[in-house]
């Protein structure tokens, strides 16, 4: 989960360590915190991102966002890149490209729709996934259910941008190649190397648009601040706290506090942005969730 989402990169590596421990019973509850503020820093970072593109385009805010991320974790696991086989460099290659990927066109589809609805609309992505990798007659209950979501989007009084809404798809779909791509890149690059080296390749990748579509705005002293902090609001501070409550949450519960990622992305944008949603929004919104929470209990089943 690492959209705006972000499922996170590092929660999919640490869930394929950690599925088996449900660790002691006392420390449910914090792990529980941790996951809801993971969810709430990467919302808020993702509210804060949008604030600044009146200062400086989506891809530079993008831009900002992934340098000082890859910076933080650069430094933090200082990766082995000698001796790599070109197998490795092609994984982290393709996370790169659908880390960035994700990250650019879910920031193009905030600048044109309402940061819930984007979000909502992002989530189909790991939600397919979910439904694919499953099996039974529930699970397409639940997969009517999203789409019922979707469809009544179609119905919404909220003026929607069809670009906007095509960005978020794409973002769907990036978010749903590196959850594919996390446990292939698991198995060769170790902890969060790979989720280093991926941020780093996706910032030196964007560093040219950047710099040519915003050119002295990037030297604002207040959007490279807000910058860095959308970095660690939606990148670092999220990785650290998951990677802390995976050691004793149980996978199956992780995933379901993750599906709350479409609803916390609509309180944040409403809280400091001031975006409203209609009730038809809101209905919709609430399918999506619903169906990823019974998608996941079943898969997990």
């Amino acid at each position: 989960m690492f959209g705006e989402g972000a499922g996170h990169p590092l929660a999919a590596h640490k869930v394929n360590r950690v599925s088996t421990s449900s660790g002691p019973r006392f420390a449910r509850p914090s792990a529980v915190w941790l996951v809801l503020g993971s969810i709430a820093t990467v919302q808020i970072g993702a509210a804060i991102a949008k604030h600044l593109f009146g200062l400086a385009s989506p891809t530079g805010i993008v831009w900002l966002r992934l340098t000082s991320a890859a910076v933080v974790l650069l430094l933090w696991s200082r990766p082995r890149l000698t001796g790599r086989t070109r197998n490795d460099w092609l994984l982290v290659t393709g996370y790169a490209v659908a880390l960035a990927g994700m990250n650019w066109c879910i920031y193009q589809a905030f600048s044109r729709i309402p940061v819930g609805l984007a979000v909502t609309l992002e989530f189909l992505g790991p939600l397919t996934v979910a439904l694919v990798t499953s099996r039974g007659v529930r699970e397409i209950v639940w997969a009517l259910l999203g789409g019922t979501g979707v469809v009544l989007l179609g119905f919404s009084p909220t003026a929607l941008s069809w670009a906007g809404v095509g960005f978020a798809l794409l973002a769907g779909t990036g978010w749903a190649a590196y959850i594919l791509i996390s446990p292939h890149l698991g198995r060769h690059w170790n902890g969060i190397d790979g989720l280093a080296v991926a941020h780093g390749f996706g910032a030196i990748a964007l560093a040219a648009p950047a710099l040519l579509l915003n050119g002295v705005a990037l030297a604002n002293p207040t959007v490279i601040g807000l910058g860095v902090l959308v970095g660690l609001l939606s990148s670092v501070i999220p990785y650290s706290l998951e990677l802390q409550a995976l050691r004793t949450l149980p996978t199956r519960v992780f995933s379901v506090l993750m599906s709350l990622e479409p609803a916390f992305a609509a309180l944040a944008a409403f809280l400091i942005l001031g975006e409203r949603l209609s009730l038809v929004d809101l209905i919709a919104m609430g399918c999506v969730v619903i169906a990823s929470v019974g998608i996941t209990r079943s898969a997990r089943a």
